[in-house]
């Protein structure tokens, strides 16, 4: 899945997805660097098909390239290749989905609001890791 995309400074980077286990995430990575950014997710065990993002952070040194906002978009354009259902817990997807939510149905996504279960389910899982 790893995606060749540049930032707003016209540098190349790479998202790609490290699976679930009990938390994924969908990296970024500036040229054949480390990860400088993550978008984490958990899937819930008992609904099948649904990802739950809590959490995206970039690296402080790089703030400013738009590496968040491409982040989110590769993740969500990932579940709707996978026909997955988000839930936006983490802020910035939620914000997202408030503003592009339309567009993104109309390719084909499929997002629902958090309920309290999911944000127990996401406290769970990093009190566990």
């Amino acid at each position: 899945m790893p995606r060749e995309l540049t930032d707003n400074t016209g540098a190349p980077v790479t998202v790609g997805l490290q699976p679930a286990s009990p938390v994924g995430s969908y990296t970024v990575h500036v040229a054949e660097g480390p990860p400088v950014g993550r978008a984490d997710f958990v899937e819930p065990q008992d609904v099948a098909g649904e990802r739950i993002f809590f959490h995206t952070e970039v690296d402080q040194e790089f703030g400013g390239r738009g590496l968040a906002g491409l982040l989110v978009r590769e993740a969500l354009a990932d579940s709707i290749r996978r026909n997955l259902t988000v839930v936006p817990v983490c802020p910035l997807f939620a914000r997202h989905l408030r503003r592009h939510g339309d567009e993104f149905v109309a390719r084909g996504g499929v997002f629902r609001k958090p309920t309290p279960a999911d944000i127990a389910l996401v406290t769970r899982v990093i009190q566990s890791s």
